[in-house]
C-alpha cells in the first residue's frame, strides 16, 4: 500500500510537471503568435477592412502602407511576396492604402471593386505590372487600366458600379488617418509586428521579418 501511494505520488508529480511545462510552452508559443495583435493600438495597424494575405497565426505581421501608383511599391511587391514564400505559415501581410499620387484613388477604387469579385490580389499584381503604362508620372493614362482588367475575368460593368461605393472613400480616409498617426511620410512604409523599419530597404525588411520570426 505504501509503495502504491509513492507510485501514485510520483505519477501525480510527473503529470503536474508535464502540465506546467506544457502550459508554459503553450503560453510562450501563444505569446509569440499574438504579441503583435495584443497591442492596445492594434486597430491603427489593422482595420477590419484591411486586405490580408498569409498565415492566420503568424510569427511576423507585415503591415504595408502602399500606393498603387508608387514606383517603389511596385519594386517591393515581388520582394514581399518572396519573403512570404520563403517562410511558409509564419507571415501575414496587411495592406493599407496611402494614395498620395494623382491617380491613386482611382486605382484603389478599382482594387476594392475587384475585391468584391474575389480578385483583389490578382488586380493588385496587374496594376503593379502595368504601372509604367497607366501610372507614368510624366504622362499618366489611368484609363488604360480598363484595357488590362478583362484578362482577369472580371465583370467590368460591375467594377464600374462598385468602385463608386462611398464606403471605399471612407476606407481610404481611415487608412490615411492611421498613416498620419503612425507618421508615415512615404510609400511603401513597413511595420513588422508594430515596429517601423529602422532604415528603408530590402535587407532591413528581411532582417526585421527574420527577427520577428525567431523571437
Amino acid at each position: 500500500m505504501k509503495n502504491q501511494k509513492i507510485i501514485i505520488g510520483i505519477s501525480s508529480a510527473v503529470l503536474i510537471l508535464a502540465f506546467v511545462v506544457g502550459a508554459s510552452f503553450y503560453k510562450k508559443n501563444q505569446a509569440k503568435q499574438i504579441s503583435f495583435l495584443a497591442q492596445e493600438n492594434i486597430e491603427v495597424f489593422i482595420r477590419d477592412h484591411s486586405p490580408t494575405m498569409g498565415s492566420e497565426q503568424p510569427a511576423a505581421v507585415i503591415v504595408e502602407f502602399l500606393d498603387p501608383e508608387c514606383e517603389s511599391c511596385r519594386r517591393f511587391y515581388p520582394i514581399v511576396k518572396q519573403i512570404i514564400a520563403e517562410h511558409p505559415g509564419k507571415i501575414k501581410l496587411v495592406i493599407r492604402y496611402t494614395p498620395l499620387h494623382k491617380n491613386s484613388k482611382f486605382a484603389v477604387r478599382i482594387l476594392e471593386a475587384a475585391r468584391q469579385q474575389g480578385k483583389f490580389w490578382e488586380t493588385l499584381q496587374l496594376l503593379f505590372e502595368k504601372q509604367p503604362l497607366w501610372g507614368d508620372h510624366h504622362q499618366p493614362r489611368p484609363e488604360l487600366i480598363w484595357d488590362f482588367l478583362p484578362q482577369l475575368g472580371l465583370d467590368i460593368e460591375k467594377i464600374k458600379q462598385d468602385m463608386d461605393n462611398p464606403a471605399i472613400e471612407k476606407i481610404m480616409q481611415l487608412d490615411m488617418a492611421d498613416a498620419v498617426q503612425l507618421k508615415v511620410r512615404g510609400t511603401p512604409t513597413f511595420f513588422i509586428n508594430g515596429k517601423a523599419l529602422e532604415s528603408f530597404g530590402e535587407e532591413p525588411l528581411r532582417a526585421a521579418v527574420l527577427e520577428a520570426i525567431n523571437n
